[in-house]
C-alpha cells in the first residue's frame, strides 16, 4: 500500500496527467540510473519499494547479494517537461535485501554526514555552479564547438541562447529557481546558475540539471558535455560550490566584526577543508581528465589557499553586501561536473566539520595572484598544491581517515578501485600527442 500521506501526490499526478513514473537513483560514479513504472504500480511501490538487481550497477554489490530495493522520496516529485508532461520522476533511496539503507548508496552517504551536522545544530547549504560545453555532432562524431563566443557575449555571437532558455524553462517548471544563465569564457561553453538550498535536495537537482541540459541539446542537434577538460588550450568546466552552515534559521558563517564578515565557525570550517583538500580532490575531481583542468592559467584552482578577491585560490570568499547576512559563504572551486554531487557534498561537509570540531585555524589569506608566485615564494609562504593526477589524489584519499569515514568502507573501496583501474588503463594508452612528438624523431 502507499505511504501514509501520499494521497496528495497521487492527486497531483492525476491532475498533471502523468501516466508513467521514472524511479531514479545514482551509482557510485555519479551516473543516474532509472526504471519506469505506471502510475498504478507506483501506488504499490510508494509503500513497499521496488525490487531490482543491484549486481549490475557500478560499485553496488556482488552477484550473490544482488537483491536491492528502491524507495521513492515522495518529496522529490517532478514532472519531466521534455516528455510532454506524461512522465514524472521520483528520486529514490536504495535499500538492501534486509530493508536497511544501503551503505553504497551515495544519497545515504550524504544523509549520514548531514545527520552528523544536525547533531551539532547545523544545516549545510550549497549552491553549485556547473559549466558545460555544447558541440556539433555530425554523423555521430565531431568535436566542433557550437559557437566561437566568449564570456557574457550577446546573442549575435552566443548561438546557444535558445538552448539555455529551454533548459531554464524546463527546470523552473520542475520547481527549481534559476538565478542566471550566460555564455562562459571558452567557445561553446555555458553556465546556468540555480538558487542555493539544502545539500540533499540540491544534489538531486544537480543530476536533474545535467539531464535537462543534455535533453535540450539533443533537440537542437547538439551534444552537451560535462567533461572537465574536453578541449586543449581553453578553460575547462568546473562545478564551483558556494556553501554555508546555518543554525537556528540564521547563517552561522556571518560575523559583522570580522574583516571578511566570517564567524569563528566559518574560519574553522575553511581550515578543515584546506587541511583535507588534497584528499578531497579524489572525490571533487574524480576522473583522469579532471587533472587536465587543474593546471595554472585557465582560472582553475591549483594552490591550496584562500582569499576574497583572489580567483586563483582554492577557497574564495565572495564580498559581503550590506544587509545580506544570509549570503555570507565560501566558494570551494576544485569540484568539477564529473563528480558525484552526493559524495562531493558529503566529503566537503565532513572536511569542514573536522575543522569545526577541532577548532582549526586557517592560514593567512592570500590576495595576490598565486599563479605569479615563484616556486621559492610558494614554499616560503607554505602554499601547497592540489594533486597533479588522479593517482596522486587517490593516494591522498587512502591516507585520510576523516574522508574515508565519511564515505564509508563500501563506497571508499569501490570508488578508489574503479579510479585505480582507470589509471592503470590510462597508463597503457599511446596518445596522439606521443605519436606527434616522438614518432618521426625516434
Amino acid at each position: 500500500m502507499a505511504k501514509e500521506g501520499s494521497a496528495d501526490i497521487f492527486e497531483r499526478m492525476k491532475k498533471d496527467g502523468v501516466k508513467f513514473v521514472d524511479l531514479e537513483f545514482v551509482d557510485i560514479m555519479g551516473t543516474v540510473k532509472a526504471c519506469e513504472i505506471t502510475v498504478e504500480k507506483m501506488k504499490e511501490v510508494a509503500g513497499e519499494g521496488l525490487w531490482f538487481d543491484g549486481s549490475s550497477i557500478e560499485g553496488f554489490v556482488r552477484i550473490y547479494e544482488s537483491d536491492m530495493f528502491l524507495k521513492p522520496d515522495l518529496g522529490s516529485y517532478a514532472v519531466l517537461p521534455w516528455t510532454g508532461g506524461t512522465v514524472a520522476r521520483f528520486i529514490c533511496d536504495v535499500y538492501d535485501e534486509k530493508q536497511r539503507p544501503f551503505e553504497g548508496d551515495p544519497r545515504n552517504v550524504l544523509r549520514k554526514t548531514l545527520e552528523r551536522a544536525k547533531k551539532m545544530g547545523l544545516e549545510y547549504m550549497v549552491g553549485p555552479e556547473l559549466e558545460f560545453f555544447l558541440f556539433r555532432r555530425e554523423n555521430g562524431c565531431g568535436m566542433e564547438t557550437h559557437d566561437k563566443a566568449s564570456y557574457f557575449d550577446l546573442g549575435n555571437l552566443d548561438l546557444a541562447a535558445e538552448v539555455r532558455r529551454d533548459v531554464v524553462t524546463h527546470l523552473e517548471s520542475m520547481g527549481l529557481s534559476i538565478e542566471m544563465s550566460h555564455h562562459e569564457v571558452a567557445p561553446g561553453q555555458h553556465e546556468i546558475d540555480f538558487k542555493y538550498g539544502r545539500a540533499l535536495t540540491v544534489a538531486g537537482w544537480v543530476l536533474t540539471y545535467k539531464t535537462a541540459v543534455k535533453t535540450a541539446a539533443r533537440k537542437y542537434g547538439l551534444y552537451a558535455s560535462f567533461m572537465p577538460k574536453p578541449l586543449f588550450g581553453v578553460n575547462g568546466s568546473g562545478m564551483h560550490v558556494h556553501q554555508s552552515l546555518w543554525k537556528d534559521g540564521q547563517n552561522a558563517f556571518f560575523d559583522e566584526k570580522d574583516r571578511y564578515n566570517l564567524s569563528p565557525l566559518a574560519r574553522h570550517f575553511i581550515a578543515g577543508q584546506l587541511k583535507h583538500a588534497r584528499a578531497l580532490s579524489a572525490i571533487a575531481a574524480p576522473t583522469i581528465n579532471s587533472y587536465k583542468r587543474l593546471i595554472p592559467g585557465y582560472e582553475a584552482p591549483v594552490y591550496i589557499c584562500w582569499g576574497r578577491i583572489n580567483r586563483s585560490a582554492l577557497l574564495r570568499i565572495p564580498r559581503y553586501t550590506e544587509g545580506k547576512k544570509s549570503a555570507t559563504r565560501c566558494e570551494y572551486r576544485a569540484p568539477d561536473p564529473s563528480s558525484n554531487p552526493y559524495l562531493v557534498f558529503a566529503a566537503m561537509l565532513s572536511a569542514g566539520l573536522d575543522g569545526v570540531e577541532n577548532k582549526l585555524e586557517p592560514p593567512e589569506p592570500i590576495e595576490e595572484n598565486v599563479y605569479h608566485l615563484s616556486n621559492e615564494e610558494l614554499e616560503k609562504r607554505g602554499i601547497p598544491t592540489l594533486p597533479h593526477s588522479l593517482k596522486d589524489a587517490v593516494t591522498e584519499l587512502q591516507g585520510d581517515k576523516v574522508l574515508q569515514e565519511a564515505l564509508g568502507k563500501h563506497v571508499f573501496e569501490k570508488l578508489t578501485a574503479a579510479q585505480l583501474e582507470d589509471w592503470k588503463d590510462y597508463k597503457r594508452q599511446v596518445t596522439k600527442w606521443e605519436l606527434d612528438r616522438y614518432f618521426d624523431v625516434l
